[in-house]
């Protein structure tokens, strides 16, 4: 297997257990959750809504033929998760260290690289590119 496949797997493995480590404080209303969500004027609905979505992109990003999507869906949440930090949250929460932002980041990041990998099975993309 090449370095550059097992590399586009091990960040696509990193993006679905960040996401997936942060489902727990989501859904079971963690203070630091409902003030983030409270903060951006989305408690409990977007709490609710964004964790089911980061569960979709976490599943997606798994399966082999079709990660490229949880790549785009990853790539969508932690945009809107780093413009709620931008704007509203800044990037520490809480005395987070700017933990949150940085894993928004990195999330980012490596979805964006789920999706070019696989650029050329998304019609937008492969003509672009």
């Amino acid at each position: 297997m090449k370095i550059r496949k097992v590399g586009v797997i091990i960040l696509r493995i990193v993006a679905a257990i960040i996401m997936l480590q942060t489902l727990y404080f989501k859904f079971t209303g963690a203070p630091e959750s409902i003030y983030i969500f409270s903060t951006i004027g989305m408690e409990p609905w977007g709490r609710y809504m964004v964790g089911s979505m980061e569960l979709v992109a976490s599943v997606l990003l798994l399966i082999p033929k079709i990660y490229w999507l949880g790549g785009l869906l990853g790539m969508c949440l932690m945009a809107g998760a780093l413009f709620f930090h931008a704007v509203f949250l800044g990037i520490e929460v809480q005395g987070d260290g700017g933990l949150l932002f940085g894993y928004a980041i990195v999330v980012f990041i490596a979805s964006l690289v789920a999706v070019l990998d696989r650029k050329n099975d998304i019609p937008i993309l492969k003509n672009l590119f």
